[in-house]
């Protein structure tokens, strides 16, 4: 496929666009050019020197990841910032970036990867960001115990969840921000959810959580965040390009 129909189809699949406003990441095409064939995608969650060195290796013509290099431009592009670009254009591999517009895809996106694994029905957009969303909340079909929902997390996410178990010692309602979304606890227990699963914690998320009488599953940045990729790999393999996820856990 050619590049610069690449881009456009996820820049649409993904309304890129539409968060342009809202988003430090510059999303879409970071590095690179439109011109050329695709036949080959590296999937990863985070731009770094070891997920391009190799996405390199695995001869990818793309790589798309989550977190991408640019957070509201680059002023000089020296040192670390040299280190991770120099490569991409040494070896002409193009870097797509998902941040927002990934989040919040109620399909392909990261909570709705979540939702899929706690098997919750019912679901509607959650996670109010400006206009548009970054989350999504359901119902699971039978209520999990808090043990129980954190268990399951373990498993399906490889990770190793904390949780603050303020709220009901049953859990139905689910919310999901992933990533950095306990911001979000206030919209959930103003929501009458039982719990807000996500990724990583802050000092006064604690306080928050027990003060609103909400549950919060911390099951980690990472492990929530590899989900939209994976299923945007998914989609991609759909249109004939090859794909293939370089995972890079950061255990946070």
């Amino acid at each position: 496929m050619d590049r610069s129909e690449f881009v456009d189809r996820l820049d649409e699949e993904l309304r890129t666009d539409d968060y342009a406003d809202l988003d430090a990441s510059a999303n879409g095409l970071q590095v690179g050019h439109r011109r050329g064939d695709i036949g080959r995608v590296a999937l990863a969650v985070d731009a770094a020197e070891a997920t391009i060195r190799e996405a390199i290796e695995r001869d990818a013509d793309v790589l798309l990841v989550h977190h991408g290099l640019a957070w509201d431009g680059f002023d000089r592009l020296t040192d670390l910032h040299y280190e991770r670009v120099a490569p991409l254009a040494r070896e002409d591999v193009a870097l797509y970036v998902s941040h927002l517009p990934l989040d919040g895809h109620q399909e392909l996106g990261n909570a709705a990867g979540v939702a899929d694994v706690l098997k919750l029905g019912d679901r509607e957009p959650f996670g109010a960001y400006g206009p548009e969303v970054v989350g999504t909340r359901g119902t699971a079909a039978d209520p999990y115990t808090i043990d129980d929902l954190a268990a399951r997390l373990n498993r399906e996410l490889d990770t190793e969840t904390q949780v603050l178990d303020f709220g009901p010692d049953e859990v139905e309602e689910v919310g999901i921000v992933t990533g950095s979304g306990v911001d979000w606890i206030e919209a959930a227990a103003d929501a009458g959810l039982d719990a807000l699963v996500t990724g990583e914690g802050k000092q006064a998320a604690y306080h928050e959580a027990r003060d609103r009488g909400l549950n919060v599953f911390l099951a980690g940045h990472y492990a929530t965040e590899t989900f939209g990729v994976q299923q945007l790999g998914d989609l991609i393999e759909e249109w004939g390009i090859e794909t293939t996820f370089v995972a890079h856990p950061t255990g946070l």
